[in-house]
Formats: structure tokens, sequence, C-alpha cells
């Protein structure tokens, strides 16, 4: 598989440290110190998963190695579904007329943008499709509760999209060299770890400190074998991109694995944790400084809980 282009979308809304300040007492040096967060984006009145999705879309169309209409599978990943029914994938079909593409949506939490790649990798093991959009996408700001001081602070909005193919397109493709994903719904505390229910008062983070300890594990060990199965080893990689949950455990993981600063790739202080699309707007961000032959390495932990990571060469 190939992945040949790559668009994002933030919103303009950017909600400031002190908009927490002032709500309920949190200090701008309180949450860049526990968080690495200096502002997060939010979607504006109007905006939702599928409106963000779509203005992603609209970026790449002219770079497209090909018309969207051969697009025969389109993958939605989000935990913040504007609408459960017509479904995000379903949306971006409609939206540009995408004629008899399958169209699917997926959660599993954070982790979900590697999920969808790599129910994009079963179709394509089946020859049931040859190009696809994954579409990873987050309206944090609708579902959290800002007044909440265990997390509430965390969550920003936006949208990041992957175009791929079974075949290569051009030699500015990356290819996706392996892939994997893990349930973890049985270690821990798992599903309430942190949760999203109906009535309950919203996006709710419970057990911080657990989901900290998780995270950094499996961020690790998935990088390690990942690696490993491929006949590479740490020292081969030249860029780390984590799920940007807080940098804290960011700054973990890359110590753990002994990476050096400048070979993190990280959003988060201009983002917040935007949840399952952070990994896919982070590669669109820095797309343009991959260079032929570096090793891309993307590791994921997401609620429930989730891991997973994958494996690209320019």
């Amino acid at each position: 598989m190939y992945i040949n282009a790559v668009c994002h979308y933030l919103p303009e809304t950017i909600v400031l440290n002190e908009h927490y300040t002032n709500l309920n007492g949190l200090t701008d040096e309180w949450i860049y110190k526990r968080s690495g967060i200096k502002q997060r984006t939010k979607a504006k009145e109007g905006e939702n998963t599928n409106s963000m999705s779509i203005e992603a879309i609209k970026t790449i169309l002219e770079n497209l190695p090909y018309a969207l209409n051969d697009i025969d599978l389109i993958v939605g990943a989000t935990y913040t579904p504007y609408d459960t029914v017509g479904t995000l994938a379903h949306a971006v079909q409609g939206y540009f007329n995408i004629q008899d593409a399958k169209a699917i949506t997926i959660t599993s939490a954070c982790s979900s943008f590697l999920n969808a790649i790599e129910i994009v990798e079963g179709y394509f093991a089946m020859s049931k499709a040859k190009k696809a959009i994954v579409i990873a996408t987050e309206h944090n700001s609708a579902y959290n509760n800002d007044e909440d001081e265990q997390s509430g602070y965390l969550w920003g909005d936006g949208a990041g999209v992957a175009f791929i193919s079974k075949e290569r397109h051009s030699d500015d493709d990356l290819a996706i060299l392996d892939l994997n994903t893990t349930g973890l719904g049985n270690i821990g505390k798992g599903i309430e770890g942190v949760y999203l229910r109906p009535k309950n008062g919203g996006l709710k983070m419970p057990y911080g400190k657990d989901i900290f300890v998780h995270a950094c594990k499996y961020m690790v060990s998935e990088v390690e074998s990942i690696l490993k199965r491929n006949d590479f080893t740490v020292d081969d990689i030249d860029y780390l991109i984590p799920h940007q949950a807080n940098v804290r455990i960011i700054d973990n993981v890359a110590k753990t694995l002994g990476l050096k600063n400048g070979q993190r790739i990280m959003n988060i202080e201009n983002t917040g944790n935007t949840g399952c699309a952070s990994t896919a707007v982070a590669l669109s961000q820095n797309w343009d400084r991959f260079l032929k032959d570096e090793l891309i390495v993307v590791t994921v932990f997401g609620g429930g809980y989730s891991s997973g990571a994958m494996l690209l060469k320019k």
C-alpha cells in the first residue's frame, strides 16, 4: 500500500489556556506543564466532523494523482460523529459524488486512524478495492465539558485525510511497509479509563494515571515490535509521529526508545489533543519534510484501550 497524498483542516478558532484560568482557575503554567498544550483548535458554529473533513479534502483536489471518482473505498474514523446514522464516510461520498465506492465509518478511540488504514489493507488484500480515502476527524468540543478539571482543557478539533492506493503512483508516495493494531480492552481500567456516554456529562477521563502508564508502555512496544518484524532497529527511525495525547507521554515514549528531540513530530502545543485525527494531521503538516528512503513510524494509543503502529518509508 502507498499513501499518495495527505491533507488536513484545523478550525480558525483558537482557545488559549487563559480560558480555563477564567473558567475554573487552571493556570497556563499548570496546563502547559501537565500536557504541553498552549492552545487548542475549536470548531466554530456550524462546523462538525463532516464539514471539517470536506474542507480538508477540498485543499488537495488539484494535487491528487487521480480523480476522486477513481476512489472505490471510503473509511471514516471518529469517536465524535456529527451523525451516527448518516456517517462521516457517507457524508464525504455524498458531498463529492463519489459513485459506487464502499463507505464505512469506524471507531477505536484515538487509535482509529490506524484501524481505518488496516481495514483498507484488508479490502486491498481481497481485491475489493484499489484506491481509498481514510478520514480521521474529531469534534471534541461538541462533546467536551470545559469545566471538567481532569481533562476538559485537553481537547482540540480537526481533520486529517490520507489517500491510499494498492499500487505506487509517484516517487512522492509514502510506502506503508507494515501496520498493526491491538485491542487492549482487557488491561488496566479498560473501557473505564476514558469514555463518552449518553447523558453522562460529556467526554470523561477519570483514570489519567492508568492511561499514562499503559500509553507509555504500549506505544513503545508497538514501535519495537513493528521494527523487529521488518528487520529495522530504533537507530533506523528518522521520524516518530506519536498520538498527540500529552507531551509527558510523548517525552516518555521518545526517551524509552532513545530518540532525539528532532525525531519527534508534535503539534499538540497548538492544537490540543485532536483524538484520532492527531497523527493524520501531523503527517499532513510534515509531508514535505520527508526525504527519499527516510523511515517514519506512527504509534498510537486510544481509549478502550487500544494501540497500534505503522511503518512508512519515503
